[in-house]
């Protein structure tokens, strides 16, 4: 009989790269967005360095609002489940590093450094050994900055030759295909 191994979860972490200082539309919509994908594939969903007005101070604030403001995700209650379940996470922007109990950092980017460069099949090995990954998006025109690159020690491109992607398109994308990968590699062990 095959033991039922534990999976790590993979968490969505959108890096503010548009504006720190204000709270924009793409902020609002790229959650409107990331919450539902979050839902669908049984993700986390955390946020770095964005600038949420000041009246909103948790998690379930936050999400509340967003829906009050949207149509995406059936007019924003998948992201409000997805923060019920206490999914849904906000930090500031990480000084030395990302929060070790997202998980192993793995940095989504068009231009993966080579010594860091992983595969899908790599990512999907982590996570259905139990390992937690922390997938990295950054959300702005310049994506992440260097320095994020320097502390992420796994870097994953998911097109088949370095294209760069919108950070919506990206999420799913990458989401999508782990998560199938994923569960594909659980049902064909049982």
């Amino acid at each position: 009989m095959a033991q039922n191994k534990r999976l790590g979860r993979i968490t969505i972490s959108i890096y503010n790269s548009y504006d720190p200082v204000n709270f924009r539309e793409a902020h609002r919509r790229i959650l409107a967005r990331a919450g539902p994908l979050a839902l669908a594939f049984d993700c986390n969903l955390a946020t770095f360095g964005f600038p949420f007005p000041h009246e909103l101070s948790t998690p379930q604030e936050i999400a509340d609002w967003v829906a009050t403001t949207t149509s995406i995700g059936e007019d924003g209650s998948y992201l409000r489940e997805l923060t019920r379940n206490g999914r849904f996470q906000t930090h500031p922007y990480p000084a030395k590093g990302f929060l070790p109990q997202l998980g192993e950092v793995v940095l989504t980017t068009c231009n993966p450094e080579k010594e860091k460069r992983r595969s899908v099949d790599d990512v999907v090995q982590m996570v259905s050994g139990g390992q937690s990954v922390c997938l990295v998006f950054g959300a702005g025109p310049k994506g992440v900055p260097k320095e994020v690159h320097h502390f992420a020690r796994n870097h994953i491109d998911i097109t088949f030759g370095e294209y760069s992607l919108e950070t919506c398109t990206a999420m799913g994308a990458c989401v999508a295909v782990l998560a199938h990968k994923v569960r594909q590699g659980t049902t064909q062990a049982k």
